[in-house]
């Protein structure tokens, strides 16, 4: 039997270590003011990031480089929701700028990034401060099989404990039923404490070892903190209403609070993952912990089944037991059922994403080994009126190690990216619509913005300056736009002088393709020169 149990506890355990970490972000940076690689200005009194969802900074880890490699920002940083707004130092200088961040999602997973903008005038990307950061995949690695653990010891413990207050014959021995329930119960306190401290270097982005005061502060106060906190909570007072259970003496009052106890235990594990940043997130919670409860009823009714009824009860105890635990099962089935229906189309959302995300793909492998379980299920509901033990005890243990690597499965989805923000991240573009560049004259330095620089209506600004980077007088602009490729000859832009030195003008580009601009710029009545740059248009 030990080997049985080892075989079954590594058929899961081999798809958790075996997958590797994705690198994807659970909360995608939709835009950014200034925006990524674009020449303003005037300089920002503030960065604002906004993501697609909510966020919760990792204040250390956010910051803004200024040119000379030292820290722009003023440290202020506030968080509405999922946008970030990070103060700026005044009296910036002239150049390139970095900015690094490290936010936490809504459903608990880091999000690390950075981009540039410049101010003024591109100049040499100012290198990072030095980090600490590791983006660790044993810490992710851990966090897997730590989850799966956690799911293991939910099944061993909720299995034990509903079928020693309703399933269990008085004739035999509840010891070793009493066991698995403590060790059940031990592994899910143990991998919540693990799971808590997994999260310190996990969201933080250092080392496993690597832990300070303020990380420590940061997890507990989270959601995912008082998530787990919560559970804990909810053990030690479970802990005293099992005991009657176990020894056979439980009431109806006390399987009420060990119910109401139940359903809030299974909220932990919905508030500190995926579900809690769904569109949806009251319906989602609540459907990913039916999800939970009836999958860990279930296969924790088929341990107990494996592990003890079938091997020991008589003939006569089977007959009353097997019918009560076949209807108990196909509940508990219809619910796993019905609410995962439920929550996988609200964190896929479409068919494309089910079949082109790292998640969707994942969510069909579990719906096929489900689709085999239910399939062993119902066999071995065949078996039941016919009494056969012996077929249905090798039954139950083909469907124990199936059951295993749906949880492996599961404890790798929950690390995967929900499917719906994997196809926003795809659709997000890195420069959202924006086109910038800088361009030398022997006369001028023009910078060039054009937006979105997309098939349609483009924004034309330019800006000029002389060799010391000083604005300069500009008499007359000509500006230009033909696409070769496609035969589109040179197009004039009408252009309205804003300033001195600053003119927008407005076209509207037919077809996408590579469109070369031309720029002549005459500053006195004999002083004029072209420069000229191609810009992709989509």
């Amino acid at each position: 039997m030990i080997k049985r149990v080892g075989f079954i506890v590594l058929s899961g355990l081999l798809l958790v270590l075996g997958v590797a970490s994705p690198a994807q972000a659970h909360a995608v940076l939709t835009k950014s003011n200034p925006v990524a690689n674009s020449v303003v200005q005037e300089a920002p009194k503030q960065v604002v990031l906004t993501f697609s969802e909510s966020i919760t900074p990792v204040n250390e880890k956010i910051r803004v480089i200024g040119p000379d490699g030292k820290r722009a920002d003023n440290g202020k940083i506030t968080v509405e929701g999922g946008v970030l707004r990070i103060g700026m130092a005044d009296n910036p200088a002239r150049g390139t700028y970095l900015v690094s961040y490290r936010v936490i999602s809504a459903d608990s997973h880091p999000v690390p990034g950075g981009f540039t903008y410049s101010y003024g005038q591109q100049s040499a990307t100012p290198a990072e401060l030095p980090q600490q950061e590791v983006e660790n995949t044993a810490v992710s690695n851990l966090i897997k099989f730590n989850k799966y653990l956690g799911y293991l010891g939910l099944v061993l413990l909720v299995g034990a404990a509903w079928v020693l207050a309703l399933l269990w014959p008085a004739r035999l021995e509840r010891r070793p039923a009493k066991r698995v329930l403590w060790i059940g119960f031990g592994i899910v306190g143990l991998t919540t404490v693990a799971g808590l401290y997994l999260q310190i270097p996990y969201t933080s982005g250092n080392a496993l070892f690597s832990v300070d005061g303020t990380a420590v502060s940061d997890v507990m106060e989270s959601r995912y903190g008082v998530a787990m906190l919560v559970r804990l909570a909810v053990l030690a007072v479970a802990a005293i209403l099992l005991r009657p259970m176990l020894n056979g003496t439980s009431g109806k009052t006390d399987r009420a609070l060990a119910l109401i106890l139940a359903v809030l235990g299974a909220l932990t594990y919905s508030a500190a993952g995926h579900p809690a940043a769904s569109p949806v997130p009251a319906v989602s919670m609540a459907a990913d912990a039916l999800h939970l409860g009836g999958a860990a009823f279930w296969l924790g009714g088929l341990v107990m089944l494996a592990l003890f009824l079938l091997r020991q009860a008589d003939e006569r105890e089977a007959e009353a037991i097997l019918p009560v635990w076949s209807r108990w099962a196909g509940f508990a089935v219809s619910v796993v059922l019905l609410s995962g229906v439920m929550a996988a189309l609200i964190e896929v959302g479409t068919v494309s994403a089910l079949l082109e995300t790292t998640y969707g793909r994942w969510l069909v492998v579990k719906l096929g080994l489900v689709s085999l379980l239910l399939l062993t299920a119902w066999f071995s509901r065949k078996l039941v009126p016919r009494l056969e033990t012996g077929k249905l005890r090798r039954l139950v243990i083909v469907e124990l190690v199936i059951a295993a690597m749906v949880l492996g499965v599961t404890a790798v989805l929950t690390q995967t990216t929900p499917a719906r923000t994997a196809e926003v991240s795809s659709q997000t573009p890195t420069q959202p619509g924006y086109f910038t560049a800088t361009l030398d004259s022997s006369l001028y330095q023009l910078q060039v913005e054009i937006d979105p620089a997309r098939v349609g209506n483009n924004l034309v600004h330019l800006f000029a300056y002389g060799p010391d980077g000083k604005p300069v007088l500009v008499v007359e602009w000509k500006v230009t736009a033909a696409l070769p490729a496609a035969g589109v000859e040179p197009i004039e832009v009408p252009t309205l002088k804003l300033t001195d030195n600053h003119a927008t003008g407005s076209i509207t580009l037919p077809t996408a393709g590579a469109w070369e601009f031309r720029f002549t710029l005459r500053l006195t009545e004999f002083d004029q020169d072209t420069v000229a740059v191609t810009v992709q248009v989509k």
